[in-house]
């Protein structure tokens, strides 16, 4: 259903709106970029999840939008949380999460946090390497630990790769020292890459892991938990499934493929809060380098410093709805404000947009409820960061 909203001024244009949450970002006066958040929304996602993934935990990944409101309602609903820092941990149990319900994710931690981490009562702490394990070892004795496992043949649109995870032969060591150490090795954990945007796409990641866990009870570890991270999928105008759907289908893969997990984690982010979220920002300039341009260029208020960061390389295409939708459009090189020639989101592949946008027009950009706020500089450039409001 789409509603006609207007925004300040006697004769601004119309937008084609398409929820309470567009509606509000459309008419609201802002004094600089906002995201606009509908817990409501997040709640929804929350309940079509929970259903597909049937006997799963959902453990909220808290990184992709901290916003007391959502982390307060995740409580309510019955929500885990996967913190991923000490003020995370913080945060959660501020809004009366149980620490048994926290599992401190990041598997590169400071010696202080994580003995704050053990006395705050968490129990559960990740892993992917010998030091991270003898550093737990000695500050969260007798801890729960899960070793996370790198993944090589992602297909998701963002593979996360590299960075985070142990192959299989350094997965076996680490269960075995972690014993040595007195720590309760659970199992895995893994991350598919995010926007894994069908069901279908988790089956190469799946079955190459599966043999890992298979070695692993070989070799006579008692693997009771099997954490399957994030990967859950937004809608950034690529089709994706129904959350209920992709959950359920993916927990079919699962359990198909690790028959003696006692327990399942699941970590979503982005696929809980995403489309939770609207950004309203304004053109600040259109205009083209010279009469050959081929490209227009238009200049957001709002760029890769001030929310927008995972443009970079063009990774995550927004949606954007403008006032003269309907109207004629043009390819644009789309650009944030600041000085700072990176400061480019997409560019490689032109944004389609009306021709007749222009300097105060506002725009929303549709989806922006996950690694927005989070990724917005503090003040780069003297740009203010990215307000946040909750309706």
């Amino acid at each position: 259903m789409h509603m006609t909203a207007y925004f300040a001024g006697a004769s601004a244009p119309s937008f084609a709106v398409d929820s309470r949450l567009e509606a509000y970002a459309a008419t609201a006066e802002f004094d600089r970029p906002t995201l606009v958040i509908d817990v409501d929304r997040v709640e929804t996602q929350f309940e079509a999840l929970r259903a597909g993934l049937g006997r799963a935990d959902i453990h909220y990944a808290v990184k992709a939008n901290p916003h007391p409101a959502i982390i307060e309602r995740l409580v309510q609903l019955g929500s885990h949380f996967d913190a991923a820092s000490r003020a995370e941990i913080e945060l959660c149990l501020s809004q009366g999460a149980r620490p048994e319900h926290v599992s401190f994710g990041n598997t590169i931690k400071r010696v202080s946090d994580i003995a704050f981490a053990h006395n705050a009562g968490i129990r559960m702490f990740a892993v992917d390497a010998e030091e991270e394990l003898e550093k737990i070892a000695e500050h969260a004795p007798g801890a729960q630990v899960y070793v996370r496992l790198i993944v090589e043949t992602s297909t998701a649109d963002w593979p996360l790769t590299r960075k985070f995870g142990c192959d299989r032969d350094m997965a076996l060591k680490l269960l075995d020292r972690a014993t040595e150490l007195g720590l309760e090795p659970l199992g895995f954990s893994f991350h598919v890459g995010s926007q894994t945007r069908h069901a279908e796409m988790w089956a190469p990641v799946l079955d190459e892991l599966s043999r890992i866990w298979a070695a692993a009870k070989a070799a006579g570890h008692d693997l009771e938990l099997l954490n399957i991270g994030g990967g859950f999928p937004a809608f950034y105008g690529e089709e994706i499934q129904a959350p209920t759907d992709y959950a359920a289908a993916v927990m079919e893969l699962v359990e198909d493929r690790f028959p003696g997990a006692r327990r399942v984690m699941a970590e979503p982010g982005r696929g809980m809060v995403a489309e939770a979220g609207v950004i309203a920002c304004e053109v600040m300039l259109t205009s083209r380098k010279s009469e050959r341009d081929m490209h227009r260029w238009v200049y957001l208020s709002i760029g890769r410093f001030s929310g927008l960061a995972e443009t970079e390389g063009e990774a995550i295409r927004y949606q954007f709805v403008t006032p003269h939708d309907g109207e004629t459009t043009g390819p644009c090189i789309l650009a944030g404000p600041s000085c700072d020639s990176a400061d480019v989101l997409y560019e490689k592949r032109p944004m389609n947009l009306p021709l007749s946008l222009k300097s105060g027009d506002r725009v929303l950009i549709r989806n922006t409820g996950a690694y927005t706020s989070t990724y917005s500089s503090v003040c780069f450039n003297g740009f203010p960061p990215l307000d946040v409001v909750v309706i």
